[in-house]
């Protein structure tokens, strides 16, 4: 099959760039700088130029594809470049789908995330929820969507990762360790490898048409579990925690 990819260059995008080939299929990424690295480069793997927020960039990079992966999105705004949610994660969502269906495309995978709903407390959430809305919509004959709960994995030197994060910007340059509420809250983690896996198989999986996915690890773990998980693996001790308001946390919020 070959497979139109959106977010090749990312941290979940280079792992169902290596699935897909590793399964047989070829792909067709679809990249803002032509020149962005891959984590696979051979003949399998062919390179458009365009951008989700750009249409008409978009008109016939799809022709001769099977299928479309579109798992471009952000975690964070930046209003004064036109980058938010809005517009990446429901406007471009919009386009990719708007010109799967004029390039005849009938197996769509769409990635979301846990939480997406109409009535959000984020904008993240909301937007989300309008791009499912859109797929669902669009007619595709089989159209499968996730919602991956947080996501762990090696990123490799350039890419944002959850452990990553964590680990940089809370573990790391902090003795006693701020959570916001108790910390007792629990995240079902999942490996980047096995949401790739799911994303490639439901491309030929009969049963995944039509179907919405929450795809989460089999542990439900405590929040300061996490952290203590983490803080191990980086050989330090556990360290306390210390309770705090949201808005002292905000800078490792938009990793959960």
């Amino acid at each position: 099959m070959h497979v139109y990819l959106t977010g090749a260059s990312g941290f979940v995008g280079s792992y169902v760039l290596r699935e897909l080939v590793a399964r047989g299929h070829t792909a067709r990424c679809l990249l803002r700088d032509k020149r962005a690295p891959l984590a696979v480069d051979t003949d399998a793997v062919e390179r458009v130029r365009g951008d989700v927020t750009d249409p008409k960039s978009l008109t016939g990079t799809m022709r001769g594809c099977d299928a479309v992966i579109h798992l471009v999105g952000i975690i964070e705004e930046h209003p004064s470049k036109g980058i938010t949610f809005e517009a990446i994660h429901h406007q471009g969502t919009r386009h990719v789908v708007d010109e799967a269906r004029d390039s005849g495309i009938e197996r769509f995978v769409q990635m979301s995330a846990n939480g997406a709903r109409p009535d959000g407390v984020s904008a993240y959430q909301t937007s989300k929820w309008k791009a499912e809305e859109y797929v669902r919509a669009a007619g595709f004959a089989r159209a499968t969507i996730f919602r991956p709960a947080v996501i762990f994995g090696d990123p490799g030197p350039d890419h944002p990762e959850f452990c990553k994060q964590l680990a940089t910007d809370l573990i790391k340059p902090f003795p006693i360790l701020p959570v916001f509420g108790d910390g007792s809250y629990r995240l079902q983690p999942i490996s980047v490898e096995e949401v790739a896996a799911a994303f490639v198989q439901a491309l030929t999986n009969d049963r995944a048409a039509g179907q919405t996915y929450c795809a989460a690890g089999p542990e439900a773990l405590p929040y300061t579990e996490v952290l203590d998980i983490i803080t191990r693996a980086l050989g330090l001790e556990p360290r306390p925690k210390l309770p705090q308001p949201i808005w002292l946390v905000r800078p490792v919020v938009h990793t959960l």
